[in-house]
């Protein structure tokens, strides 16, 4: 009586095809929390305008004499151009919030473990830059005279913000510090960056990079604002830890069929049957191993 043998089946899968995805609608309502809170959490540090201010002229002057590059110069780059400042002002308006969802959308869709590492270092960086926002008010560069620097998107369009704080009751524009266009920024980026192999995913910086000059070009952030959101999202890096890259699947077992009905098979190696480890190298068994049994 000829006994079968066992089907040789390939390894699972390791890794991120191996990590199931979060429940989308609770994932949604998470995601939603999240962008509520952050818009929430601004309006509840209106006002304060004298402490706003007072802060203000305290960041200017601790950034002299850190001897930081003038917020100036990059705004007198972009003044050379009526167009050039119009995409800038675009760029601040209309970037932040679609580029962390797409981010977030990706990762849920292709990368599900990665996907749960950042959201939560997005919310624990939300969360501790509100706290700053509620006890460190700081009006932005464009409202201080000292600054002589000019509100690009009052002057030359688009802007996100009212005429005036008082009457502005979409966001608090005394929440300059931190900036979490640019903390947010610099999360795409790194996340991109372990979440993905390609030899181009570096380039995934220019992103955040883009987005300081931005900021600070449009009078919107001091330099101050973007070193303290980078400050603590390495924080909430070293706490929360990215998982492991996805581990390449296993080839499948390659099978033969041997005389009496044995299944033979090759060793497996990655080389493949001519390669280094392959049959007929040197060191290599002649002959096959026998996986099942002939009569």
């Amino acid at each position: 009586m000829e006994s079968r043998s066992e089907p040789v089946r390939e390894p699972a899968r390791e890794g991120e095809a191996a990590i199931q995805r979060p429940p989308l609608v609770r994932e949604l309502l998470l995601v939603a929390g999240l962008f509520l809170v952050y818009k929430l959490g601004r309006q509840l540090a209106t006002g304060h305008t004298g402490e706003a201010f007072g802060n203000a002229h305290r960041v200017w002057d601790l950034e002299r004499f850190l001897r930081l590059p003038g917020e100036g110069d990059v705004q007198s780059a972009l003044l050379h151009s009526d167009t050039l400042v119009h995409v800038v002002n675009t760029y601040y308006a209309t970037v932040h919030f679609p580029a962390t969802a797409a981010f977030l959308i990706w990762l849920y869709l292709r990368r599900p473990g990665h996907y749960v590492w950042a959201r939560r270092v997005l919310a624990a960086v939300t969360a501790a830059a509100l706290v700053v926002h509620l006890t460190f008010p700081l009006a932005p560069p464009r409202m201080l005279a000292a600054t002589g620097l000019v509100d690009t998107g009052q002057v030359y369009g688009p802007t996100v913000y009212g005429a005036s704080p008082e009457t502005d009751s979409l966001s608090n524009q005394f929440a300059a510090m931190p900036s979490l266009h640019f903390g947010w920024a610099l999360m795409v980026a790194i996340g991109l960056i372990a979440a993905t192999r390609s030899r181009w995913r570096w380039l995934w910086l220019l992103h955040p990079l883009v987005t300081l000059l931005v900021i600070v070009g449009t009078a919107n952030h001091y330099w101050l604002d973007a070193i303290v959101a980078a400050s603590l999202l390495g924080i909430a890096l070293a706490v929360i830890r990215a998982p492991r890259r996805t581990a390449a699947p296993m080839a499948p077992a390659r099978e033969r069929v041997g005389a009496g009905g044995s299944v033979l098979e090759g060793p497996q190696t990655p080389d493949g049957p001519g390669g280094p480890g392959g049959p007929g190298a040197p060191g290599a068994q002649d002959a096959p191993e026998l996986v099942g049994a002939g009569r």
